[in-house]
């Protein structure tokens, strides 16, 4: 059940252009892989799908989409779809955090709560919803969500991250269940205190004090992870926290 040739499979990356999606794109590119290039509105997107098509000849495009509007989002998949095909790897692994460092609920208006969710969890639902349709009836599919540790211990960030990133660990384990028999496997990757990633709160050479392996991880080293899950049919309703040994599971 080992997959170690992509050629023939698209993979729609959302948030692409950030440090764990663009490291994501280059791993799956590496092994064949066709790549949807999803962004918000990073300029750099053009030569992220330069670099992709040079380096790996591979078929690649960049569409652009607000994840906290459902409409964007299902123009998103369609024109995926209708450049590329249909998706049979779906990432995703766009997220936003509006504030950092919450201390009192008050803090966080409802307004800001509903956004986060919408483009932590409601548009990776929708977004997996919109996708799934075409991997069973390819017979072979995977979904991996970008969850994060804060789902287990509640993190730094605030209640409105933390709640919609453990709404995705849960979807993973009813989706598992849900679609194993057709092929298709869901998981979750749950980075911490990831370099060259927007979601990092403080200094890094501070932060790498509080790790036990002592110092940051590295978007690669979540890419790797992504593209394990990928290959090993035999991985499904996981959640793999990738956090230098920070927190138990």
């Amino acid at each position: 059940m080992l997959t170690t040739d992509l050629k023939g499979h698209l993979a729609l990356v959302t948030g692409a252009t950030g440090g764990i999606g663009k490291a994501t794109c280059h791993a799956l590119a590496a092994l064949g892989c066709s790549i949807a290039v999803h962004y918000h509105s990073a300029s750099t997107s053009s030569d992220l799908v330069a670099a992709l098509q040079t380096q790996y000849n591979v078929h690649c495009a960049a569409f652009q989409a607000d994840l906290r509007d459902y409409d964007q989002v299902r123009r998103l998949h369609a024109e995926v779809e209708s450049a590329l095909g249909a998706p049979t790897i779906l990432f995703n692994n766009a997220g936003l955090t509006i504030k950092h460092g919450v201390r009192d609920i008050g803090e966080i208006s409802i307004d800001d709560f509903e956004a986060t969710w919408r483009a932590n969890c409601g548009s990776a639902f929708l977004l997996t919803q919109l996708c799934l349709p075409a991997m069973v009836e390819h017979g072979w599919g995977r979904v991996v969500f970008c969850g994060s540790v804060a789902a287990f211990t509640g993190g730094v960030v605030g209640p409105h991250y933390a709640s919609s990133k453990s709404a995705l660990h849960g979807l993973v384990h009813w989706l598992a269940g849900a679609y194993a028999e057709n092929g298709v496997t869901v998981n979750a990757v749950a980075p911490a205190l990831i370099e060259g990633t927007a979601m990092l709160p403080g200094d890094g050479g501070e932060l790498a004090k509080k790790i036990p392996v002592g110092v940051l991880g590295r978007p690669e080293e979540i890419a790797e992870t992504v593209v394990w899950m990928v290959k090993t049919g035999y991985v499904t309703n996981k959640v793999v926290a990738v956090d230098g040994g920070m927190f138990p599971q």
